[in-house]
């Protein structure tokens, strides 16, 4: 389904795969601050903190499903089917927000991680839907900075706010399952093992690479957790912006879905739709697309900011062939 990951070299990086089998039309939006924001409980905001991230924009109004603000908070919201359990109506004496303006609501008034847990300490998430069209999506999100980073899920027994310390989040079970669940590899290594099978038998390393078999490779979400967390808490690059978003691509690469791998219904296929990585610090959002592995990228910082207008970029979905002769 999808797959999110932090990242952290001299700047703080995060992004995701999309994994679905098709796309609702989602383009790169940069929210200026002047954009008025309307909350479905809590009035308009005249005024607040600028967003970039991929979303559907539907009447005008961006359905975020990634994004950053221009302070360096970002969001992740991905698929929890089956767990994700909210609200069904608002509550007197709590803040109070619907399920799909989820992460505008936050990162239009919280510029870090700190801020963002105060103010979900207040929250009751509400399954009210956009529209008829439109309902509500059974998601958890996946929430940093350069500081940390949390994982919030909305499930029966309340709101559920967890510190992420592996910096990555999958889709089922619940957080706490996958965390736990890496116990289970606890003996993974980047280096090559040792013979700790019997000293009486004359075992020897025969490829590189042995001291991680064991390592998931399939493409279910329990799985994808514990290969990205590996790969992510592992991961080595040089400090500057290509090598760092390079590297952030090979992370989530390593999760990454082609079509004729994971059948849906008869005749549908899904696939990674996209793969985002943002610099939090920078405010730049870079992408690639199933069709276009070309590294694309847009800069809030050159849209107008301090606008009222919503800036939206279409997604560059062919390919792009660089010939060297």
């Amino acid at each position: 389904m999808c797959t999110a990951a932090t990242y952290r070299t001299k700047d703080f990086y995060m992004g995701r795969t999309l994994d679905y089998e098709f796309s609702y039309g989602e383009e790169v939006t940069v929210m200026p601050r002047r954009y008025p924001l309307a909350f479905h409980y809590e009035g308009t905001l005249a005024e607040h903190y600028a967003i970039i991230g991929m979303a559907h924009v539907a009447q005008d109004y961006p359905l975020y499903y990634d994004a950053v603000n221009e302070k360096g908070l970002g969001m992740a919201g991905l698929n929890f089917v089956g767990n994700a359990c909210y609200a069904p109506e608002a509550a007197a004496g709590r803040r109070n927000a619907a399920q799909f303006e989820f992460i505008p609501w936050v990162l239009s008034q919280c510029a870090t991680l700190a801020e963002a847990r105060a103010l979900l300490s207040e929250l009751n998430l509400t399954g009210q839907p956009f529209n008829s069209q439109l309902p509500a999506a059974q998601l958890h999100w996946l929430i940093a900075d350069e500081t940390g980073a949390i994982v919030v899920e909305s499930v029966a027994q309340g709101l559920k706010v967890y510190d992420n310390p592996a910096g990555v989040l999958t889709n089922n079970p619940p957080f706490p399952q996958q965390m736990f669940s890496l116990n289970n590899y606890m003996h993974l290594s980047p280096r090559q093992p040792e013979n700790l099978f019997s000293a009486a038998l004359p075992l020897s390393t025969y490829s590189r690479g042995m001291g991680a078999l064991g390592l998931p490779g399939d493409l279910s979400s329990a799985s994808r957790f514990v290969r990205v967390a590996f790969t992510r808490l592992n991961s080595r690059s040089g400090e500057g912006e290509a090598d760092s978003v390079g590297q952030f691509f090979h992370i989530l690469g390593s999760v990454e879905q082609q079509r004729g791998c994971c059948q849906v219904g008869e005749d549908g296929y899904e696939i990674t739709i996209y793969t985002s990585c943002w610099n939090a610090n920078r405010g730049i959002y870079y992408y690639t697309t199933y069709t276009n592995r070309q590294i694309t990228a847009v800069d809030m910082h050159r849209a107008a900011l301090d606008g009222a207008a919503l800036a939206r970029y279409p997604i560059e979905q062919t390919e792009q062939i660089r010939f060297q002769n």
